[in-house]
């Protein structure tokens, strides 16, 4: 197994001091730039909806939880572009990270993947540098609702409306062991995040009996909730083949419809 040569990876440290970004105006849409830095850029594609766990669940219920399936397409996926393995052996130098890709070029997994920051640290390198509009940034981490055994993705969040150099994405041995990673495999999720607001945030602490019509809407959902599930337990036909309640899925409040609802993302590819 050949060991994975030190190459300049670049984690971003906010040491500048720059000025406050101003959000974007109200209903602006914010914008997202992919740069290619070199032809071994990995590829970009739209977040996929499907994951093999769900799929094994029965009857694939697990995709009837809309708040999973649209954190799997909220953002897009930066993809392998090769098959290939990397093994740990548990040790915190730099030299404890082995890779191994048969046929595959060695400039190929050297270009994409690196032990910079040793401790069981893998550095991807995705071959792009992305700018934001002014006061967004983006959420880099693993695909949501996916792991590999042995090994986890470090989240980060990176002010690419300023920088001038690319990230790297980041994955973390939990024990000595070998891990597969394959060709179209996800190694990078990326989702806007108006970083700028965030700070401006100030959660506010309240008593459910403050807002007597979101009480009651919280009454009649939990009333409405146990009696479905007390009829599909006793086996009522009309309930057994709903299998479910909708109103989430369906956007549809306890009067009406939600006013914003979205239960199927459809994100653009990058062009």
């Amino acid at each position: 197994m050949s060991e994975i040569a030190t190459e300049s990876a670049t984690c971003p440290v906010h040491t500048l001091d720059v000025p406050k970004l101003e959000a974007l105006p109200a209903g602006a849409t914010p914008q997202l730039t992919c740069y290619q830095l070199g032809p071994q850029a990995a590829p970009i594609i739209p977040g996929r909806r499907d994951r093999a766990w769900m799929d094994a669940t029965n009857d694939h219920y697990a995709y009837r939880c809309l708040p999973l399936a649209m954190a799997n397409t909220s953002g897009w996926e930066i993809t392998c572009p090769l098959d290939f393995e990397v093994t740990w052996n548990g040790n915190q130098d730099i030299n404890a990270i082995t890779a191994r890709a048969p046929g595959v070029d060695p400039n190929a997994l050297r270009a994409l993947i690196t032990s910079h920051f040793a401790h069981g640290i893998l550095t991807f390198h995705t071959g792009w540098l992305f700018r934001t509009s002014p006061g967004w940034g983006l959420w880099v981490r693993g695909a949501p609702n996916d792991a590999k055994d042995g090994i986890h993705a470090l989240d980060g969040m990176v002010e690419t409306d300023w920088l001038p150099f690319p990230f790297t994405m980041n994955w973390r041995f939990i024990r000595p062991c070998t891990v597969r990673f394959r060709k179209g495999d996800p190694f990078c999720f990326i989702t806007l995040c108006p970083h700028a607001l965030l700070d401006e945030v100030a959660p506010k602490h309240a008593r459910i009996e403050d807002d007597p019509k979101l009480k009651a809407d919280y009454v009649e959902w939990g009333e409405s909730r146990a009696e479905f599930n007390k009829l599909l337990r006793e086996g009522d036909p009309a309930t057994v083949a709903k299998k479910w309640q909708r109103n989430y899925f369906q956007g549809k409040a306890t009067e009406g419809g939600a006013p914003f609802h979205v239960n199927k993302r459809r994100l653009k590819p990058v062009e």
